[in-house]
């Protein structure tokens, strides 16, 4: 039985890109979200991409979304700002939320910007990678609703709060880590939900705090792990991260965070006596010659790049890779010959093409 479909970039983009002007985004804010939804399935972070989509008109449908948003900077200084989202599409929020922090700083060498009252914004590398288009370092991060046990809690008090930094070099291709600060997003519990496939250990913990095999977990009081896993493994080191990404994010900002960070699914209900706005997120943009002269910086880079790309390999791997090099691969493979979905993604994309009469 065949369980994936392959589909050019061409065709989903279309059809992704109908969907968010269906949903009443302008053409210019649709054709943002679609670019960066889209992103996330070419560099195969298959979470975040198209399969999401669905979720984001659920959103929308019960009012937590606002096509139509006044996104505005509520406090800033030279090299700061608050962004206020107003409930709009994260995809959209975060990329206006880094070009401010970009011009920033271009203007006095640095540029940070955190955002509230946001919504999911897709994959952080695409917000991160924007600052390499103008030779500058980018780093974008977000909290996230409560899916992670602080290490030794029985509780979800904690998003997968990822961290994305993109970093450019003169001839190499550019350093590009993403990484949730889970030992697994929760994406990849949703992949093996499709799959009707068994999660390794060290992913997540059953509502005891006992280790757990069951993708369903989540859904039965059980909860994602800190990166590490266990405090032994250096759970407290993934905590602390995720933690710092939701202080930057959410406390800095004015959102809401912890517990009372809004969940993504839409019939879960918004947490009572929320301390903030929305989801947050933070972004940097850093200018290369703030520091050093530039060239200087981007030639170490790729003397740096080249002697990890060139470490020898452990027996059995062919080569050792640097953050975003496996990401870029699967781009290049992927635009050339389609993007692969699961037969339960398409279903959902197939109800959206009936929902909006949309051909699909």
């Amino acid at each position: 039985m065949k369980t994936e479909t392959l589909y050019t970039y061409t065709h989903l983009y279309q059809f992704a890109l109908s969907v968010f002007e269906k949903m009443g985004c302008s053409n210019e804010d649709a054709t943002l979200a679609t670019s960066v939804l889209l992103s996330a399935d070419l560099r195969g972070i298959d979470s975040h991409g198209i399969a999401r989509l669905v979720g984001y008109v659920r959103l929308w449908e019960v009012g937590r979304i606002n096509v139509h948003p006044k996104i505005s900077i509520v406090y800033e200084t030279p090299s700061t700002a608050v962004v206020d989202g107003d409930r709009g599409l994260g995809l959209i929020v975060a990329p206006k939320a880094m070009q401010i922090a970009i011009d920033k700083a271009k203007q006095v060498g640095t540029g940070w910007v955190s955002v509230k009252n946001s919504n999911h914004f897709g994959i952080a590398a695409y917000h991160a990678m924007m600052a390499l288009h103008e030779q500058m370092i980018g780093m974008a991060m977000t909290n996230a609703s409560a899916l992670v046990a602080p290490t030794y809690a029985a509780e979800k008090l904690l998003g997968t709060n990822p961290i994305a930094v993109a970093i450019p070099a003169a001839e190499q291709a550019p350093f590009v880590a993403d990484f949730a600060t889970t030992t697994a997003a929760n994406g990849k519990l949703e992949i093996a939900q499709r799959k009707n496939e068994k999660i390794p250990y060290g992913w997540a913990q059953d509502e005891n705090g006992l280790p757990t095999q069951d993708a369903h977990i989540l859904k039965k009081g059980g909860a994602l792990l800190p990166l590490g896993s266990e405090k032994e493994l250096g759970s407290h080191k993934g905590y602390a991260l995720g933690s710092i990404v939701d202080i930057f994010s959410g406390v800095l900002s004015g959102a809401s965070f912890g517990p009372w960070a809004p969940p993504f699914p839409a019939y879960v209900p918004m947490p009572e006596n929320m301390p903030g706005e929305g989801l947050g997120h933070f972004m940097g943009a850093m200018r290369i010659d703030a520091f050093r002269p530039a060239t200087e910086f981007t030639n170490n880079m790729d003397l740096w790049l080249n002697r990890f790309r060139n470490a020898i390999p452990v027996e059995g791997q062919e080569k050792v890779y640097v953050a975003g090099d496996i990401e870029r691969i699967y781009e290049a493979e992927r635009m050339k010959n389609g993007i692969p979905l699961v037969n339960e993604v398409v279903d959902g994309l197939n109800e959206l093409s009936t929902k909006f009469k949309i051909d699909f």
